[in-house]
Parts: C-alpha cells; sequence; structure tokens
C-alpha cells in the first residue's frame, strides 16, 4: 500500500482543497508521483463537480501518469443535493467496491495518495458511516485543516480529540484567510500556553508535508 493521507476538516468550506493542492505541489516539488482522489462529492450538478475538478487539472500538472484519468475517476461517488452524502443520497448504502476499485486505480499511479473528505468529521455518509470512520478504513493518515477565526480554539480541540478517540495518527493544519487579522490576539495565546504547535497552510506547508510524510 502507498502512502495515504487523509485530508479532513473542523467543517466545510475550511479549505480542504486549496490545502490538498498545496500538498500535491508541495511533494511533487520533492519528485515524489503525486495521486489524489476525493471520494465523495456532494453538490455535483449536471455532472460537474467543482472540488473534483480542480484537483484533477492541478494533479495532471504534476503528474503525467494522470493524462487519461477523469473526474468520475477522482471522484467515484457524486450527488446532487449540497448536503451530508446521508441525506443527499436517501440513506444509500456507501458503496466501499467502488471506492477500493476507485482508490486502486489512482494509487497505482502514484506514490502519495490524497484523499479529500467532505464536511466535517462527523458528517454521516450513510446509516453506519461517518466521514471519519473512512479514515481509519483506508489506514490513512489525516490532516485536519483548521480555521484562524473565532471558535477556531473549541472547533480544533474537539475534531483532535475524536482524531484521538479513534486512535488515528494526524497532524493540525491552520488555514488563516485574509480576514483572520486577530488570531494571533484572539486565540493563538492559548495554543502557545499549552504547546500546541501552530502549523499555518500558506507559510508552514514544507513542515506540514514532513511531519505527514514520516508519521
Amino acid at each position: 500500500m502507498k502512502k495515504r493521507i487523509f485530508i479532513t476538516a473542523t467543517n466545510t468550506d475550511i479549505g480542504k482543497t486549496y490545502t490538498t493542492k498545496l500538498i500535491l505541489k508541495e511533494f511533487a516539488s520533492r519528485n515524489i508521483r503525486v495521486g489524489v482522489i476525493k471520494l465523495i462529492e456532494t453538490g455535483v450538478v449536471n455532472g460537474f463537480a467543482p472540488d473534483g475538478s480542480e484537483l484533477l487539472a492541478c494533479v495532471k500538472e504534476l503528474n503525467d501518469e494522470f493524462k487519461n484519468i477523469t473526474t468520475k475517476d477522482i471522484v467515484p461517488i457524486v450527488y446532487e443535493l449540497p448536503a451530508a452524502p446521508f441525506v443527499a443520497s436517501n440513506n444509500t448504502p456507501l458503496d466501499f467496491k467502488k471506492l477500493n476499485l476507485a482508490v486502486g486505480k489512482i494509487e497505482n499511479l502514484c506514490d502519495v495518495l490524497i484523499i479529500e473528505g467532505a464536511g466535517g468529521l462527523y458528517v454521516p455518509v450513510d446509516g453506519n458511516t461517518m466521514m471519519i470512520d473512512l479514515i481509519k478504513y483506508f489506514k490513512a493518515t489525516a490532516l485536519l485543516v483548521t480555521h484562524c477565526s473565532l471558535g477556531c480554539i473549541n472547533d480544533t480541540l474537539l475534531s483532535s480529540k475524536a482524531l484521538l478517540d479513534k486512535e488515528i495518527r494526524h497532524s493540525i493544519a491552520f488555514n488563516c484567510r485574509n480576514n483572520d487579522e486577530s488570531f494571533e490576539e484572539i486565540s493563538a495565546p492559548y495554543f502557545t500556553k499549552i504547546g500546541f504547535e501552530v502549523l499555518k497552510v500558506d507559510e508552514n506547508i514544507d513542515t506540514i508535508c514532513d511531519v505527514l510524510y514520516n508519521q
């Protein structure tokens, strides 16, 4: 099995796809064959998967072996309704065989596979599966992408505890945006006090990749 890194987040719209692309580029700059897959995407209208299309365009620039790969390969399961997969699929049981085949096909083309999740850790996928369960199922290391706005202490620690409770190896990256100037004053002092290393997506992607690769 190749190295697998699962990109998850404290919630939706935190920056998983943005972070995933930076990680792909960083590993590729080290002459590592990269690959990517987004297992499930919702909000797919008329067959257009926004996240999957972004990821495919990015990986094609970095790995020539993806020249014949399509968005359907990158995103094996799609739903139209922009909701949790449980809701968007009307509680259709997750097709693990389809996911396994898709992961196997992409993994043949790379040495490091980046798997992007959907939403946060406790997004229901079907009646028996949460997004966090897929990290363990695919035996992946996790990167928890968190935000830098007010509330990030609670969101980060809760999600980290969920991963620890499931005994999932993980790292944490802060995706600070332009309107998050208050982070250093409002939230960073607490992380400093407890000895929590703050790695920022835009500033520390090389260190983040080092940690993930060696976990």
